[in-house]
């Protein structure tokens, strides 16, 4: 390593060039930093992970028949049908599937009723697959979007198993007030803006629509003089709408009587029109034998009423609320978040008297808003994939944080030099540079969006403790060259750097060589790539930009 050696006692010689490393060196760090605000790298939780499975959701608008889901599930089918990679799919009509880890917070085992369905949709085995399940599901969502919305206000969701710990959706927005109108009509408003907003998919809010339904009141006096009774007009409706139990049958292989069912067909229980005169018709041609042998229509035993329905009242912390839920087209969720929130300040700002929630939780993104006319307050608090993306990068930037102090105080005792501290401690901090670069670089070869995520900040921190060994052994070289040799500051440098310039290369093609199989892990490569290229950006560091910063330095 003479060449080395020469290289460095020359730079150390002239100031011009020294401080000409200096310059580049923090020129290299400010412009890999400015990957993350101009998103030529992108930050996110987790990527995307490719399984053998998903699932879509089907919400029909409230108060739907089950031939309507029914019809929607058929078209979704039969697009399903023409994928190659898909080995089949089973419907849940009227209910959700089996628990999974997906469903496991977003309630699917909870859907019941006529307008809900789930299909779960089985693949091939990823490892013989060209195309990952999430860029099949990116690909697929708009087509079954577009073709199989049969019905307005209709809900296809398709989701995929998450690669990390599960949440309701990528982003939730909780709207908080007091009264259930002024909560149904804010999350309505806060929805239209998330289905404007570029990269968000899947918008839905979690309640029930508001529809007007016909409900039959039994009149009692009528019932009474009639001469029939209440349990055979309850049976005569339940069997022309439903169906019912008319008999069981016994079987030794089951510890219980089966229930055999007489139900209508589906054009006898279907009505002409969804009107209440249809349902009056209906209820006339339906008749019951009284006491007296006589028929007794039975559209004069009961009354028809228009009512509206009762929908599900959500709270959180004894507070009424509603979920607004959006999942991202393969971006991270930070940039349609900022999108959105700026977007909300100022559609809100009308009508309202915006201000940010202060605390470290969110980052100050949620938002107070003030009605101007009548005072009413309303809070939007931000929560999914995305609230845990936050608070996980803060934890990693607290570890950071908190790494960084351990080892200045460290060095600090060690050394008895807050000089010597720096420098060590300011080498390992240029790892980012090849961190960032390397993922920018990755990002070239990779057929989805290669992001800097929670495990790439593990690897980052790892390399802190790898940086601070090659400073500590150049600088702990230079001082016994210096005292038991007698050389000069500038030789001294110059011989420790290239002397340990080969146990460092070994060391760094060692990491380099171990990291090389995480990179391609579809969870794990922002670890692989983080140690490999930081690995690199560590050693340049090491061997040029240290060596400098010791020259300059009286406290060698």
């Amino acid at each position: 390593m003479k060449w080395l050696e020469n290289f460095i006692y020359s730079v150390n010689g002239h100031a011009s060039k020294r401080t000409m490393v200096i310059i580049l060196t923090f020129v290299a760090l400010g412009l890999s930093i400015m990957m993350l605000p101009t998103q030529m790298v992108k930050a996110r939780m987790l990527p995307g992970k490719s399984t053998n499975t998903y699932s879509i959701y089907v919400d029909t608008p409230s108060g739907s028949s089950i031939h309507q889901t029914r019809a929607t599930t058929d078209c979704v089918l039969e697009i399903l049908k023409q994928e190659e990679e898909v080995v089949n799919a089973q419907v849940y009509l009227g209910q959700g599937s089996p628990l999974d880890y997906a469903g496991l917070v977003k309630g699917s085992t909870l859907k019941q009723g006529e307008n809900a369905a789930e299909i779960v949709v089985n693949l091939t085995d990823k490892h013989g697959r060209d195309e990952a399940s999430f860029l099949m599901v990116q690909r697929l969502r708009p087509v079954i979007n577009s073709k199989c919305k049969l019905q307005e206000s209709t809900s296809i969701k398709m989701i995929e198993q998450p690669a990390g710990p599960p949440t309701m959706a990528s982003i939730v927005v909780e709207v908080y007030a007091d009264e259930e109108k002024s909560i149904r009509m804010m999350a309505e408003r806060v929805a239209n803006i998330l289905i404007e907003t570029e990269g968000l998919v899947d918008v839905d809010v979690m309640q029930d629509e508001m529809y007007t339904k016909h409900e039959l009141i039994a009149d009692p006096e009528k019932i009474s003089r009639s001469g029939v009774s209440l349990e055979q007009l309850n049976n005569i409706l339940y069997l022309a709408f439903e169906g019912m139990a008319i008999a069981v049958k016994n079987s030794q292989n089951s510890p219980d009587q089966i229930p055999i069912f007489l139900v209508l067909s589906d054009e006898t229980k279907k009505l002409e029109t969804s009107s209440q005169e249809a349902l009056e018709a209906k209820l006339s041609a339906l008749r019951l034998m009284n006491q007296r042998g006589m028929m007794v229509p039975v559209n004069e035993l009961v009354s028809v009423k228009k009512v509206q329905n009762a929908p599900a009242i959500f709270s959180k912390n004894l507070k009424k609320m509603a979920n607004v839920l959006a999942e991202t087209d393969m971006v991270s969720q930070l940039y349609p978040l900022l999108d959105a929130r700026n977007k909300m300040i100022e559609v809100f700002d009308k009508d309202y008297n915006v201000s940010k929630v202060p605390g470290m939780s969110t980052f100050m993104f949620d938002l107070n808003l003030v009605d101007k006319k009548s005072g009413e307050k309303f809070l939007l608090r931000w929560d999914g994939e995305m609230k845990v993306s936050l608070d996980t990068f803060r934890d990693l930037g607290g570890a950071f944080i908190a790494a960084l102090v351990l080892i200045f105080l460290l060095l600090v005792i060690y050394y008895k030099s807050f000089a010597i501290s720096g420098i060590i401690l300011g080498g390992s901090f240029l790892s980012i540079i090849g961190v960032l670069i390397g993922h920018w670089v990755a990002n070239w070869f990779t057929s989805e969006t290669f992001f800097l995520t929670a495990t790439s900040l593990i690897g980052f921190i790892a390399l802190m403790g790898i940086s601070s060994r090659n400073s500590l052994l150049l600088i702990d070289f230079t001082k016994s060259l210096m005292e038991e040799k007698g050389m000069e500051k500038r030789r001294a440098i110059a011989v420790a750097t290239a002397t340990r310039a080969t146990p460092i290369f070994l060391t760094a093609i060692a990491i380099i060589l171990g990291s090389a199989l995480l990179a391609t892990d579809p969870v794990f490569g922002g670890l692989g790539v983080a140690l490999i290229s930081g690995t690199v950006a560590a050693v340049a560091v090491s061997l040029i930009f240290v060596p400098v910063l010791m020259f300059k330095t009286k406290a060698i």
